[in-house]
């Protein structure tokens, strides 16, 4: 019964209660996405394996226990972690129609994945004063082609979602822009589940040995 009220609200209104989904060409894109990040998957599933094989070549570098900084590490993942929160918030705004909410909670996953960003720059500085470096030893090329090709993927994010929000703000909610909301945020989700895996392997496993 409560389903049939929602169906005649909808109707009554003329809005759908996912816009992203409320074209063929939104449903393919969303589709298409889901394919996308298949493949970026099967990358970095590669990208760790030779991190996992390599991280204990560390010549005569600084090894992981002695490198890693865990609690600078641990409030650049809340900080990642709380921006999927935001994304989730921000397309829960755009089904509800409501552009304020929608630009708000995206502006605030932007500022956030910047945050993040400026951490993680900071960190390799500090990596870098201790000697591990891309050159150092076949750990260092590892770690860092792990960690900055998520944090390539982290910036292209940030990018991707602020340009949306300069479209929204010429645009509005559309039945346009709403799947690239959407994918935005399932892009996104991505890179912090992706995170989630390295706080885990690389510092985690890392500092315990």
């Amino acid at each position: 019964m409560s389903t049939a009220r929602v169906e005649h609200t909808n109707a009554a209104t003329g809005l759908s209660p996912h816009p992203e989904r409320a074209t063929m060409e939104g449903r393919n894109k969303i589709i298409g996405f889901w394919l996308f990040l298949g493949a970026e998957t099967v990358m970095f599933a590669c990208f760790f394996g030779v991190y996992l094989a390599l991280r204990n070549s560390s010549l005569d570098g600084p090894t992981t226990q002695e490198l890693y900084h865990i609690p600078m590490v641990a409030v650049s993942t809340l900080i990642l972690l709380f921006s999927s929160l935001t994304s989730v918030l921000g397309v829960v705004g755009m089904q509800q129609h409501n552009y304020k909410k929608t630009m708000f909670w995206f502006g605030v996953t932007v500022l956030l994945g910047a945050s993040f960003l400026a951490l993680e720059i900071y960190e390799f500085f500090v990596y870098v004063g201790e000697g591990h470096t891309f050159t150092s030893s076949a750990f260092g090329s590892a770690f860092y082609t792990l960690l900055g090709t998520h944090g390539a993927h982290v910036l292209f994010g940030v990018c991707w979602i602020t340009g949306l929000l300069f479209q929204a703000r010429k645009r509005g909610l559309t039945q346009e822009m709403a799947p690239k909301f959407f994918v935005a945020s399932l892009y996104w989700h991505f890179i912090d589940v992706v995170w989630v895996f390295i706080f885990t392997v690389v510092y985690l496993m890392g500092k315990v040995g």
